[in-house]
């Protein structure tokens, strides 16, 4: 233990490894003086932007001769776990894995600062056990903390909560003001972990929903909704309290739908989150939906797209003027595939300019509208204003009514590059929504240039099991029945939450619009006519997408069923 005791010193480590600069290690420092105390270097070089959590971990395994561990697929003994309290575990950035194999005596524990010998030593107090230090991740060390700790710790501030309420009931008439100071701080830091939580488990939405005796809480993950946890219905009236205080409703109307909006640093990384509540039976139910700013920031790599995709899309954007249409059901991805398509279209010499209810994410050197319908600002009277500012491009972030389609077409027709989105199952079905809004057809054919549609499908975890494909599956593929194909199926394991999925992929119908389809849309002609011949100039329908993400056993038959239902003519 000696030779471990020695410190080195983590931002050097970092510039050795040539993961940092001498300059950005000094700005880091600089920075450091001002966080709380306990704030780790290697987490001010992470907020900062210069590192990733995972890539510095693994780099500083060689410089402090400690062993590296990804505790998302770590085999975690609860009994372990289980030998200290969470607030220890919280305030020194650390969790027990498990027993060494060699001396049940020594307890091998992930820690974000293997060098913290104070920690170790009061571990060693606390256990008597000696103690094996790992390097793991800030982010992974408080996942893991979550799922161990998280039901525990809710219900013991859900317990705390109703004794103060108990108590103070009884002294309401003597001090009204000191019982709402102290009923507030339980349910701060309850509201505060909910959200936490579901950051750190990749949710999109939280659900609160209250039911006659009980409340229930539900994370999206992938898609899917799972319960997370209940809670008695007398902290209800508080946590919806506290969620309107954040969020900058109005808590004395409990009557009619509001909005509202909350921006949460959780592992230094920045959510915004819109918090929509709905009048029920029992109460008041919200949804929050978690978008996180980096979230937004995607490159065209990143987004699923194939090569052949891929060039399509950059094709359909080098259009200097028309409307680019990104179609698709919520929660499908087009917000994301919008915001990367501005990113690409953003440079110096163009003026872009955005209407979009809400704004979602910050996007830099783009001119950004909020609808405002108290105002009179919807999207046609936006639209007309910014008509009159000088635009290249313009972003609208529905097309909802015929007023805005129309605008939106004649914007484009006399030379401005429009990009939005609307709710169409397929490219080809977006021609007769459009001309169903009361848009030309002839007008149309002129302006449109491309039409995205997408959807997402669940990326099957490595826990994953191949199998050969039935006739049936071989027939959906579209592959002859003598042919043998391997396909894969989900299985469960720690790091999917035993769901078989982590993570999701975009699978995309990319229609550019040549001579020949603006002629079928100048006809009227159908949905059926106008993907014949989109598909003959080499279209990939959502099906074939989804069909090669399951040939190469990225996603699943089920998912591919479930995604493309009333994407394709099956």
């Amino acid at each position: 233990m000696a030779g471990f005791r020695k410190k080195v010193r983590i931002g050097d480590a970092l510039v050795n490894a040539g993961l940092i600069k001498v300059e950005q290690l000094e700005k880091a420092l600089e920075l450091q003086k001002s966080k709380p105390k306990g704030t780790l270097i290697g987490e001010t070089l992470v907020e900062l932007g210069y590192v990733q959590e995972d890539e510095m971990a693994k780099a500083l395994q060689e410089h402090l001769q400690v062993e590296y561990i990804d505790l998302r697929k770590a085999d975690m003994d609860e009994k372990a776990v289980r030998l200290i309290g969470e607030p220890v575990a919280r305030k020194y950035k650390l969790i027990p894995v498990c027993f060494s194999e060699s001396d049940m005596n020594t307890l091998r524990v992930a820690m974000a600062d293997p060098q913290d010998f104070y920690a170790i030593d009061d571990l060693s107090i606390i256990t008597g056990m000696q103690i094996e230090p790992l390097i793991a991740t800030t982010s992974q060390i408080n996942s893991q903390l979550d799922r161990f700790f998280g039901k525990q710790a809710a219900n013991a501030i859900a317990e705390q909560f109703k004794k103060e309420q108990e108590g103070y009931y009884e002294e309401e008439e003597e001090d009204a003001g000191r019982r709402e100071d102290v009923e507030n701080s339980p349910i701060v830091v309850l509201v505060k972990n909910l959200i936490e939580q579901a950051a750190r488990q990749r949710a999109s939405d939280i659900h609160i929903e209250p039911f006659e005796n009980f409340v229930r809480v539900r994370y999206r993950v992938d898609g899917v909704l799972r319960e997370i946890i209940t809670y008695d219905k007398a902290l209800f009236p508080a946590i919806i309290a506290r969620l309107k205080i954040i969020s900058g409703m109005d808590i004395s109307e409990k009557r009619k739908p509001q909005d509202g909006r909350i921006t949460i640093d959780v592992d230094h990384r920045e959510y915004d989150i819109r918090v929509s509540n709905l009048p029920t039976v029992y109460g008041e139910k919200v949804v929050m939906r978690l978008a996180s700013k980096e979230g937004f920031k995607k490159q065209k790599s990143e987004l699923g797209m194939r090569p052949e995709d891929l060039e399509k899309f950059d094709n359909i954007l080098k259009n200097p003027n028309g409307i680019i249409l990104v179609t698709g059901p919520t929660g499908s991805g087009k917000s994301t595939t919008l915001y990367t398509a501005l990113s690409e279209l953003s440079t110096e010499e163009v003026n872009v300019i955005t209407v979009e209810d809400p704004v979602e994410a910050n996007v830099d050197g783009v001119n950004q509208v909020q609808v405002n319908n108290k105002a009179d600002m919807t999207f046609a009277s936006a639209l007309r204003s910014i008509l009159r500012q000088d635009p290249d491009v313009i972003m609208i972030g529905e097309i909802r009514d015929g007023e805005t389609a129309e605008i939106a077409v004649r914007a484009s027709i006399t030379g401005h590059l429009v990009v939005s989105t609307l709710h169409t199952n397929s490219t080809a079905a977006t021609v007769g929504r459009l001309i169903d809004m009361g848009v030309e057809p002839y007008l149309l054919g002129d302006s449109l240039v491309g039409i995205i549609a997408q959807r997402l499908v669940r990326r099957l975890c490595e826990c994953k099991r191949e199998k050969k494909a039935t006739v049936d599956e071989k027939r959906i593929l579209g592959i002859p029945d003598d042919k043998e194909q391997k396909v894969y199926v989900p299985c469960g394991c720690q790091l999917c939450n035993g769901t078989g999925y982590r993570g999701r992929i975009g699978i995309y119908e990319i229609m550019t619009i040549n001579q020949k389809i603006r002629n079928l849309i100048a006809q009227s002609a159908t949905a059926d006519k106008i993907k014949a011949q989109a598909e003959e100039d080499g279209m990939s329908s959502l099906r074939a997408s989804a069909a090669k993400y399951v040939c190469e056993g990225i996603t699943s038959m089920a998912e591919l069923l479930k995604v493309t239902y009333n994407a394709d003519e099956e």
